[in-house]
């Protein structure tokens, strides 16, 4: 969803790259689902509250009917080894589309006017380092990356 919500903001110049990037970590943050959550916030910098209805029913609308059908035809053809096939084949395209997220998204975190941003950088590897080695729980996470960023931010 990232890569799409980054395409469709920026074309039609609701925000800045920066402020997408803003957005989105608002999004993750706040409960439910990114899409429905950008969508939200975007509809309501640009066209208020009804704004923010209209865009969250429009990222709402979409993915729910094709889930239904979707689950219509993965439960009728459950055993089908072409539809195996499928599922197995989603895996790298995952992968591949994680990785073009990172890539937009670090370049808009850590990039700032032709020059890294250190301090995000150590905020980063350090929040990496408390969730995966450490097994800190996600809040946690964003609790101590909050605290980073009023001390070395």
């Amino acid at each position: 969803m990232i890569p799409v919500i980054n395409d469709e903001v920026l074309r039609y110049g609701w925000m800045t790259e920066r402020e997408v990037a803003d957005i989105v970590a608002i999004a993750e943050m706040t409960p439910g689902s990114l899409g429905i959550n950008c969508a939200t916030f975007v509809g309501l910098r640009t066209a208020g509250i009804l704004g923010a209805i209209c865009a969250s029913l429009g990222a709402m609308v979409p993915s729910l009917t094709l889930c239904l059908v979707a689950s219509y035809f993965i439960k009728r053809l459950k055993e089908n080894p072409a539809l195996e096939i499928i599922m197995s084949s989603i895996r790298p395209i995952c992968f591949g589309m994680i990785i073009s997220v990172i890539a937009t998204l670090g370049k808009s975190t850590y990039i700032i006017d032709s020059g890294f941003k250190l301090n995000f950088i150590i905020i980063g590897i350090i929040s990496g380092i408390f969730l995966i080695k450490l097994k800190w729980s996600i809040p946690k996470t964003i609790v101590l990356a909050g605290f980073l960023g009023i001390l070395i931010g």
